[in-house]
């Protein structure tokens, strides 16, 4: 039996997403230079995004799709292991092999992770919170949850000041992702990150830390507060 190897699997996941995305109109660009921290980068409305591509494989149950997120290389001292930051992605994207299918993760899913696993079924014990679930990361609703983001951001931006309705180091998801994984929103809410929740493209409601001195404070006790941001009357 053929056993691809690391760089291989890289390549393959690469061309796949790219693929993946150039099927849903998305137009796909390329770094010059190899081996920099992401792979490809997605031209979503006015915005460019840098994807990072992963592998990504079956546990032993086809319960789960384990997903590095890290990379690793030798030196004297030995292997020496690093996670993505904000400052180097916006993007994971994930081909799994064994199911023929692409992902892709908002960056607050990857940054300072090591690995990440998406379930494909639930979890035996009935956990609900602090789960991935797969099919929330499905690559064409993502692209298209994302898309329907930037389009609806940048339309409010056009007609208010930018301070008003985003901070650009805030963590921006959607409800439904939101909703799906609200314990690690929570957890990233009380390690002092505000939460920025848009529905139907525009601003909802920031979930924000209940106190300056509970920041980056992991074992503080998760007290946060919604807040309702000012967004114009919903459409009927």
């Amino acid at each position: 039996m053929f056993v691809l190897s690391t760089n291989q699997k890289g390549a393959i996941a690469e061309a796949e997403i790219a693929a993946a995305a150039v099927r849903l109109g998305v137009p796909v660009l390329k770094p010059v230079a190899e081996h920099g921290r992401y792979d490809l980068a997605f031209e979503i409305g006015a915005q460019i995004l840098r994807v990072q591509c992963k592998w990504g494989s079956l546990d032993r149950d086809a319960r789960l799709i384990k997903v590095s997120l890290q990379t690793s290389r030798l030196t004297p001292a030995g292997y020496v292991r690093t996670p993505y930051s904000e400052r180097e992605i916006d993007l994971a994207a994930v081909y799994c092999g064994d199911l023929d299918r692409c992902y892709l993760l908002p960056g607050a899913a990857a940054w300072g992770r090591t690995t990440i696993h998406l379930r494909l079924s639930p979890p035996r014990n009935g956990q609900l919170a602090c789960i991935n679930v797969a099919a929330d990361f499905e690559f064409d609703g993502a692209v298209a949850q994302l898309g329907e983001r930037c389009h609806g951001m940048a339309e409010v931006r056009g007609s208010s000041p930018l301070s008003s309705t985003s901070s650009a180091s805030a963590i921006q998801t959607g409800c439904h992702d939101f909703r799906n994984r609200f314990g690690y929103y929570l957890e990233q809410a009380a390690a002092g990150a505000e939460v920025e929740i848009s529905r139907r493209g525009r601003p909802y409601a920031r979930l924000v830390p209940a106190s300056p001195d509970m920041c980056r404070d992991p074992r503080a006790p998760s007290k946060t507060r919604l807040r309702v941001a000012d967004r114009p009357p919903e459409a009927a």
